[in-house]
């Protein structure tokens, strides 16, 4: 399901969603894309919940985004100003990803991956995390070492004293963008499955049928 904790377009709890999924037959349940990956833990753990509150069974998996979206509305990053040229500096760090493994993990979720903005640097991080878990480390750790540890042999000594897990968990990465906001306010046009808006067309939208569009954003704006 592509929902956040606030549930679907029609008001469905992610819990009752993932009931219903395994009800219909589904061995596997969980959230893919249109939130980031605490956002999406939260709610499978939510999803979780309620399969066992039904007394239902079924394996759990998490496909966020790599993007912080702490803003987002219920249909999640599609209504960001961001979206999809300008995501960039919302970008998640490899040591957030490593967090991301851990909370996703002990949430009891064991499918864990990431759909739009994972680079294979996100990937490998999951991996390092729950290295233990999976009794093998992936390659090209050695690079940088587990939690920047690699760095004990850089030759500046200001970046050696980041050679620490804690050194990255406490960071607070800057943006560099002085001028930029810290969030942004969603479109939110209300439309769901069924309006005519959203209905796919086969051939590229006109000038005519996007002015009303463009005179609709601006309005908001």
């Amino acid at each position: 399901m592509c929902i956040g904790p606030e549930g679907d377009m029609h008001g469905v709890s992610p819990g009752e969603c993932a009931v219903r999924l395994v009800r219909a037959g589904a061995d596997i349940v969980g959230v893919n894309c249109h939130f980031d990956p605490m956002t999406c833990v939260k709610t499978v753990a939510m999803m979780k919940a309620g399969v066992e509150k039904a007394g239902l069974k079924a394996h759990y998996m998490t496909q966020p985004l790599a993007y912080h979206t702490p803003d987002c509305s219920c249909q999640g990053f599609i209504d960001l100003p961001e979206f999809p040229f300008a995501l960039e500096p919302r970008i998640l760090t490899r040591w957030e990803m490593q967090q991301y493994a851990r909370e996703a993990y002990k949430a009891g979720v064991r499918f864990i991956g990431g759909c739009c903005g994972f680079e294979p640097y996100h990937i490998r991080a999951v991996a390092e995390e729950l290295a233990v878990e999976r009794g093998v480390m992936p390659e090209a750790s050695e690079k940088h070492g587990l939690w920047g540890s690699g760095l004990e042999m850089h030759t500046k000594p200001w970046v050696r004293a980041r050679a620490r897990r804690d050194y990255w968990e406490k960071l607070k990465p800057a943006s560099g963008r002085p001028l930029c906001p810290s969030m942004s306010t969603p479109d939110g046009w209300g439309v769901t499955k069924g309006h005519r808006e959203l209905m796919q067309q086969k051939e590229a939208t006109t000038a005519e049928q996007l002015r009303p569009l463009f005179q609709k954003a601006d309005a908001k704006n």
